[in-house]
């Protein structure tokens, strides 16, 4: 884990919420994995302001790649930063996804600005599978590109059905399950809860292995404070409390006691 002064390279819009902030970081570009996250002190908010959280999108040579929406304070003021700018950042923090497939073949789950660290792993992983990638509206879709140009294979759904099938993400799983009853899988996610609760399951229906990057509020960031705990379950049925941001985020998806939202 480094703890640095990072400085902006380039900053670009996406679509009207998204933006992709590419800074100049070697230390943590060069050691980071998909799954990882940084913490980011917002440059121009209070000093007491909290760091923030945002999962590794790309990391190429000394540059990090971050996808993020603009949804409030702390990312309205990233908006503004311009190339040249600069500031705290800590990482790369937490535990990421596996890359060994086990001959299995690799399907993606992403729910909005989740398909983020899911565009990292697919960069880095061997095999070639299947990406699925979910939204409310077409412009919640996001790095179809990053995959296509890589040999995968895309589904979209949206639930105004702008683009792809009219619907929640595990409409084109559930059909690509039912056209591959034999196919053997490992499951990959990243997005809302329910989503990934949903992608266990079945996961489990077809005694496949699963992943899910879990996404809780997270303060310190380096399980210090027990803000982002998450119920977890051992082989042996004894249950634990994990720290997502230090024992995740990534965890297996059959260990979750998957709980419903408060």
């Amino acid at each position: 884990m480094h703890d640095i002064v990072a400085k902006v390279r380039s900053q670009e819009t996406l679509s009207a919420d998204y933006r992709c902030l590419v800074i100049e970081a070697p230390a943590i570009a060069r050691a980071a994995q998909p799954g990882q996250f940084v913490h980011l002190r917002v440059s121009g908010l209070e000093t007491s302001a909290l760091r923030r959280p945002f999962s590794i999108y790309r990391a190429e040579g000394d540059l990090l790649f971050l996808l993020y929406k603009t949804v409030g304070r702390g990312t309205e003021q990233l908006n503004r930063l311009r190339a040249g700018d600069t500031f705290a950042l800590m990482g790369p923090l937490g535990n990421g996804f596996p890359l060994d497939t086990g001959g299995r073949t690799p399907i993606l789950v992403a729910g909005g600005y989740g398909v983020a660290p899911l565009a990292f792993l697919a960069s880095r992983i061997p095999a070639r599978g299947l990406v699925l990638i979910g939204g409310r509206t077409a412009a919640d879709i996001l790095c179809e590109d990053d995959f296509t140009a890589r040999g995968w294979e895309v589904r979209t759904a949206t639930l105004d059905g702008s683009r792809g099938e009219n619907g929640l993400v595990t409409l084109p799983l559930d059909n690509w399950l039912a056209a591959h009853p034999a196919s053997p899988a490992v499951f990959f996610a990243c997005g809302p809860y329910g989503m990934l609760r949903a992608v266990a399951e079945r996961a489990a229906s077809v005694l496949a292995p699963g992943w899910v990057s879990l996404d809780k509020h997270m303060v310190c960031g380096v399980g210090a404070c027990l803000a982002c705990v998450q119920r977890m379950r051992r082989p042996d049925g004894a249950t634990w409390i994990a720290r997502v941001c230090r024992d995740g985020p990534v965890f297996p998806a059959a260990e979750v006691v998957w709980e419903e939202p408060k």
